[in-house]
């Protein structure tokens, strides 16, 4: 965002400069009856000048790079998404059912269901070219995302664990940034929004879903990660531990709680330098 873009600048002028958690701002500019710039400003000034407020980390540069190549990626592969849904619902309106399918087979089943028609020929094809062209780009973008994890002894060390892959990898290299501002790394499950929320008053004491707070592409990575871990691969103490979880509270919550320990052991694969631990589980982390 261009918040950090000015931190940079100003941070480079000589000036002391803060990030402010905006969702914390906001609740506790909420209670302002009139809304005006002047008075945000006002209100914005006064929880520095008290304190009442928690600073947020300003990333690298690096990682401000790696988080707009990972955005390209995915804005390109939800543009391919959107024109095969597009094709499908478009097809569907004179009964034609393009069905389940490959994604190489993808044209020739659009071009095979069309043939007899000429208008739904001249439909389809920008549409098939587009798609194309965006698949070539998707392509050329995941070698360079695999390259540039690859490349990194971070990323290395991070895709030593099953089911973290480069993108996974990089999401998660780019989001922590640093890993030594965390003191604990059992603070990155609550920090990406990952336990579960909890409304508390008198005797009423309700558990909720989980929180959602923080980094909405590190959370939706980890929960990824989670998936493939408990349902591919080579297991580990790691999906054994989550089938436990399973059998006791449900896949859901297993799975929630296997995205929250692999972010916890992640960061401290980071800090400590080592590879994952294939036998046996490390020092106890509770997720």
């Amino acid at each position: 965002p261009l918040s950090q873009w000015l931190h940079r600048g100003l941070t480079e002028a000589g000036l002391e400069v803060v990030l402010m958690d905006t969702r914390q701002v906001k609740g506790a500019l909420k209670a302002m009856p009139i809304k005006t710039d002047r008075r945000d400003a006002e209100g914005i000034a006064r929880l520095l000048h008290l304190g009442w407020f928690r600073p947020v980390h300003c990333k690298s540069v690096s990682a401000q790079e790696i988080r707009a190549l990972l955005g390209a990626r995915k804005s390109i592969q939800q543009g391919v998404i959107a024109l095969e849904m597009s094709l499908r619902g478009l097809l569907r309106n004179f009964g034609l059912k393009v069905g389940a399918i490959s994604k190489g087979r993808f044209d020739a089943r659009i071009q095979e269901l069309v043939a007899s028609n000429t208008t739904l020929v001249a439909a389809t094809e920008p549409m098939l070219r587009a798609r194309a062209t965006l698949r070539h780009e998707l392509a050329r973008l995941e070698r360079h995302v695999r390259s540039l994890a690859q490349d990194d002894p971070t990323c290395r060390l991070l895709m030593t664990m099953p089911a973290v892959g480069a993108v996974v990898a990089l999401t998660f290299k780019s989001a922590v940034d640093d890993p030594a501002r965390f003191s604990s790394s059992k603070k990155v499950g609550p920090w990406v929004g990952l336990p579960p929320s909890r409304q508390q008053s008198g005797e009423r004491d309700v558990t909720g879903g989980i929180t959602k707070a923080g980094d909405a592409h590190l959370r939706r990575a980890l929960c990824q990660a989670a998936t493939v871990m408990m349902n591919r691969g080579r297991g580990s103490w790691l999906r054994t531990w989550a089938s436990r979880v399973a059998k006791r509270r449900g896949t859901k919550r297993a799975m929630v709680a296997l995205a929250r320990r692999i972010g916890v052991i992640l960061h401290r694969m980071w800090l400590d330098g080592r590879n994952f631990r294939w036998e046996g589980a490390p020092e106890p982390i509770h997720a």
